[in-house]
């Protein structure tokens, strides 16, 4: 049910925001030259994919996980990316075609090793990954293998339609935020 929700809802939302997404697209290339960001994260059943979002941080910043990343990486268009939850719209194309999911486990990166080993442990790689979850509503970032894992065990064990859209809604009005970054 909430895959058919999540194909329905990210199509009317790349068809309404598409003159947003395409304004931040044009923003974008004159701030960094190149406005989408692409990186393979881990997904369903550990299988590769290419997470989208809109780049915040200047090309040449080192891939790794966003709270190894220092603040001087980030631009101030990237800034306002971020605190607006604009960066994210490029992920409504990895919604649509089944890469992500709307609620689910945020996406880690491959080497980040230990919180693989925790959610392959807890079978957090059975879901698709997501835009939000209880994580990000609860303030649990990546830097925290152990408790985000726990975390996202629980999320997938009682998720429900009601949780779905209560996950989305909380993040849509300003609940919850996504890897922090270092200073």
């Amino acid at each position: 049910m909430t895959r058919l929700i999540d194909i329905v809802c990210s199509l009317i939302g790349l068809i309404l925001l598409s003159p947003i997404i395409l304004l931040l697209l044009i923003i974008g290339y004159f701030d960094t030259g190149s406005p989408i960001f692409k990186q393979e994260r881990v997904g369903r059943n550990k299988k590769p994919f290419y997470l989208l979002k809109f780049r915040s941080m200047h090309v040449n910043t080192q891939s790794v996980a966003t709270h190894l990343v220092q603040t001087s990486s980030i631009t101030k268009w990237g800034s306002f990316l971020r605190k607006s939850k604009l960066d994210e719209l490029p992920q409504l194309f990895n919604v649509l075609t089944g890469d992500m999911s709307f609620v689910g486990p945020r996406p880690n990166l491959f080497n980040q090793e230990e919180l693989v080993q925790e959610r392959e442990t807890r079978g957090v790689y059975s879901v698709r990954p997501g835009i939000t979850g209880l994580a990000q509503i609860q303030k649990i970032d990546m830097s925290t293998p152990e408790l985000l894992a726990e975390t996202d065990a629980q999320m997938i064990t009682n998720l429900s339609l009601i949780s779905y859209f209560k996950y989305i809604f909380l993040t849509l009005f300003g609940k919850g935020f996504g890897d922090r970054v270092c200073y």
